[in-house]
């Protein structure tokens, strides 16, 4: 039986060498099950921003791809898109480049007696992340291990 995570470490192999070829980063692959359909998500950016023929590109030639090795047992919606403004962070580049800007951030077990800090990410030394949060008025520090999820948030 095929699991999601190996899909998508099989989705993450036909795409790479295509992406890197174009400058394209990819950001995060999903494989969900939504009511009775299934979805196969790429989100993918680029230096400047990612628009909708660099989505079509893309999605063409995983399409292709697809057909031909046809991983994936049951039917699917593919979906090939931009991160958008509250992309994900989920590797350790993705927080070095958000240092500076918002971030919410959700963890497995309190830190500071919270889970859930929004703010601005300060910094970021591969280990932990230092969030400036409550109206500018806390800094936590908090492990990246104990990071349950973390996307970039749009200050209001």
């Amino acid at each position: 039986m095929t699991t999601n995570e190996s899909i998508k470490q099989t989705v993450e192999q036909m795409l790479r060498g295509y992406l890197d070829e174009h400058h394209f980063e990819l950001v995060d692959i999903e494989y969900v099950k939504e009511g009775s359909n299934w979805f196969l998500r790429v989100y993918v950016d680029k230096e400047g921003g990612i628009d909708i023929d660099d989505c079509g590109r893309i999605s063409e030639y995983l399409s292709a791809r697809l057909d031909e090795e046809d991983p994936i047992p049951q039917a699917y919606f593919l979906e090939v898109s931009s991160p958008g403004a509250e992309r994900p962070l989920k590797k350790p580049q993705d927080f070095a480049k958000a240092v500076g800007q918002n971030v919410f951030v959700t963890t497995y077990e309190p830190v500071d007696g919270t889970k859930e800090f929004e703010g601005l990410l300060e910094a970021f030394d591969g280990e932990t992340l230092t969030v400036r949060h409550g109206k500018g008025k806390r800094t936590s520090v908090i492990p990246l291990a104990k990071v349950a999820g973390a996307r970039l948030a749009i200050e209001f």
